[in-house]
Formats: C-alpha cells, structure tokens, sequence
C-alpha cells in the first residue's frame, strides 16, 4: 500500500473520532453559555421559574420531532421509564435548578469553574461502581482539579473550608454537580431508543418535576404566572437560549458523545464548561477575575492536561 493510501486510510478512521470530540466542545460552550443566562435572568425569573420555562418548552420544540419514533420506542420506553425520569429529575431538573439558585449567591465565573468538580465525581463513581481504575498521572491531575475548585470555593483560603465558611452558592453549585456525575454515570443505562424520544421524555420530567418544585419553593404558579407577564425581550431570549441549546442541542451532543467514547472520556470535556463560563463571564457579564480565581484556574488547567495526558498515552 502507497504511502497515500496508508495517510488516507489513517485519516478515514480518525475521521469518526473527531466527530464526537467536536459534539462534546460544543456541549460545554452551551453550557457556559447556561450560566451566563442564568446570571442575566436573575431578578427576572426564579432559578425554578427559569428552570421550568426552559424544559417545558424545550418538550414543546422536541415533541412534533419525536411522535413518529414513540410507538416504535415504546417497548424500551416503558421498560426504561424509570431510568428516564431519573435523568430527567437529576440530571436536567436538580442540576439546573441548583446552578440558577447559585447564581444568586456567587459569581458567574465561580458557577462555572466549580463545574470542574464533575469529571471527579465521575472518576470517582466509575471506580467504586464499576471498577474502571486511572492512572496515577491521571490521579495527581485529579488531585489538582480537585484543589483547584475547593481554592474558588473557599474564595482562595482553603483553611476556611476547616471552619466551615462556605459561600453558600459555591455550595449549591458542588451539590449540583453531584447530581449530574450521578446523571453521566447512569448514562450507561439508557434504552435504546432514538434521541427525540430520549429527549422528549427526559424533557417531559423535567418539567414536571421543575413545576413541583416551583409550586413547593418557587412561590408557587401564581409567582410563575406573573413572572412570566413582566418578561420583556430580552428576558423571553434568555428563555429561548436556555431551550433551544444548554437543553436540547448540548444535552443529544453530550449523550451522543458519552456512547462514542464512555463517561470517563466524555466528562473530560466538562472541563470546558470552566473556560468558556468564565470567559463569557468577564465579556458578557463584565466580571473580573480575582487572584484567587486565576491561581485556581491555573490548577484546574494543569490538572485537566494530566489527566488528558494520561488517558491519551492509555489510549
């Protein structure tokens, strides 16, 4: 074989890969963009008025897409239900509500860089559940991940966290990426169905569960109803940014990418989050990055090239 035929079929195989990691970087730039969003809607909209609006309507835009594949899905719909409003109820509801809420309480680049935390508890999980090991490389980046957000939470004096004095949104902003490790570990479980009706569902319960929450925390409908009256433009395009890409485009282009490399791989990704809220943060929101944040991002970054480091040579 030439050596032209072997470049070529190098490059047909590498070609598929690429996809997937192109999917991921696109789902982290939404995400960073949710925070931003979040930030400009407070005052506006409650985080769980917010919350609701997004995957209620984001059902409404997946439903005339989704119809045709229900009732071919339907076996593996009912026998997955259960897992569906799971991701639905962690993964969308409980992340989203916990990051809005956090935005209240804390800066939009420390919302953003504490996302970091994500592939941790990912790791994390994937070892104590299913025994898929790293590296020691892969660790001491970890490790440096890890010191990197306690430093942005505790406001650059790690000490503090001995005494408890926490800001109470980096805390909220932790709790919820909890939930989503939890969501991309149990990726592994979906049903095999087609993406519009994972979607739909998962959007379904959502909103289902966000509307329960605003109807016992948020003030209830009454609340929801008259907030919704007062929006003008520019609060309706925070709502349909928050729709239309952190909650359908990013959500099929991260599960998409989690099938084609696992969650390990994928969560990696998540990383970006960080970069891109932080930057939209000083650009969009006019924040300035304190000493403390640029030192915890320096560890961030550094832990994020070890661990990359570490699952290429693996690979």
């Amino acid at each position: 074989m030439s050596k032209d035929n072997v470049a070529r079929s190098r490059a047909v195989r590498r070609r598929p890969e690429i996809v997937p990691l192109i999917l991921l970087t696109l789902a982290a730039c939404f995400w960073g963009g949710n925070v931003i969003a979040g930030k400009l809607a407070a005052g506006a909209l409650g985080p769980l008025s917010l919350s609701s609006l997004r995957w209620a309507f984001a059902a409404l835009a997946i439903l005339p897409f989704a119809l045709p594949g229900l009732r071919r899905d339907w076996p593996h719909i009912r026998a997955g239900i259960g897992w569906l409003a799971f991701y639905g109820i962690i993964g969308f509801t409980s992340f989203n509500a916990l990051l809005y809420s956090a935005t209240l309480y804390t800066s939009g680049i420390n919302v953003a860089m504490i996302q970091a935390v994500i592939p941790v508890f990912v790791m994390i999980g994937s070892f104590s559940l299913f025994r898929i090991g790293s590296s020691a490389l892969h660790l001491m980046g970890v490790a440096l991940a890890i010191y990197g957000v306690l430093h942005v939470a505790s406001g650059g004096a790690p000490q503090r966290l001995l005494q408890l004095h926490l800001n109470i949104g980096d805390v909220m902003m932790v709790l919820g990426c909890l939930c989503y490790a939890a969501h991309s570990l149990c990726l592994r479980y979906r049903p095999r169905i087609g993406w519009q009706s994972f979607l739909l569902l998962t959007s379904l319960f959502a909103a289902i569960s966000s509307l329960i929450l605003q109807l016992l925390f948020g003030g209830g409908f009454g609340r929801l109803v008259s907030e919704v009256a007062l929006l003008d433009t520019s609060g309706w395009m925070i709502v349909a940014y928050t729709t239309i890409f952190p909650s359908i485009l990013a959500q099929l282009f991260y599960v998409s990418g989690v099938e084609a490399v696992g969650a390990n791989r994928a969560s990696l990704f998540i990383n970006l989050v960080p970069v891109f809220g932080a930057l939209m943060s000083v650009a969009i929101l006019g924040e300035r990055m304190a000493p403390y944040q640029l030192v915890a991002a320096l560890f961030i970054i550094t832990g994020i090239g070890f661990a990359e480091y570490s699952a290429t040579r693996r690979r």
